[in-house]
């Protein structure tokens, strides 16, 4: 078997990242604009959790600088992120094994996340979907069949641990990959359309090395 993780909310909590990127937008808002940085974190993160993603950066500048000098800041920030203790248990006990990463979202931003996290050396190559045009992001199979290429296997030969049951695993069940969901994140508790879920569920990734030994023909 050939085994494939996701990024966030699987192998670190993607949150960091978010107040990481907070924290690089509020010292850029400070030196270009002149506001507190402090405060401009803490209204940030107030804005989160009030209304979610969607146009935070729109309310805080209030005119006062274009949105896209902001998230060019988040986006290009040096993060300050960690793997899960778990993530570094897991991927110690399956060194040796071919082990892949697939994840969607900005090129220059995954690629620093990964840089920063200092998991790239684990995997024998990381995937980064929109290096290949976002058509190719997930729910696409495009990088696993890449994958299974490159590993000389079929795609029911691979096993995907991921966290988002809206799309990491609806298309890869179709081709008849083994697909993994682990509870944690920010979609643990989503509920999955029919054919969406991953086929096996775990609670966290320390679950994992025993599950791929069940699996294992």
């Amino acid at each position: 078997m050939v085994t494939i993780f996701d990024l966030d909310d699987t192998l670190y909590d993607e949150l960091s990242y978010v107040h990481s990127g907070f924290r690089a937008v509020a010292a850029w808002g400070e030196a270009r604009l002149g506001l507190d940085a402090q405060t401009s974190c803490e209204e940030l993160l107030q804005r989160l959790a009030a209304q979610g993603r969607g146009r935070l950066f729109d309310g805080w500048l209030r005119g006062r600088a274009t949105v896209r000098e902001a998230v060019r800041a988040y986006r290009h920030h040096d993060p300050c992120v960690r793997p899960w203790p778990s993530a570094i248990r897991v991927l110690d006990a399956l060194a040796g094994a071919p082990l892949y990463l697939v994840t969607d979202g900005h090129k220059v931003v995954q690629a620093k996340k990964l840089q920063a996290l200092g998991l790239a050396p684990r995997f024998r190559h990381a995937y980064l979907t929109h290096r290949y045009g976002i058509a190719h992001a997930k729910p696409s199979t495009h990088c696993f069949e890449l994958i299974a290429r490159r590993e000389r296997c079929d795609l029911r030969d691979l096993v995907y641990v991921a966290d988002n049951p809206a799309k990491d695993f609806v298309n890869l069940n179709a081709r008849g990959a083994c697909t993994v969901r682990v509870l944690t994140g920010q979609h643990r508790d989503a509920a999955a359309r029919p054919g969406f879920d991953a086929r096996h569920r775990i609670a966290g990734l320390d679950e994992l090395p025993s599950l791929l030994a069940s699996l294992a023909p």
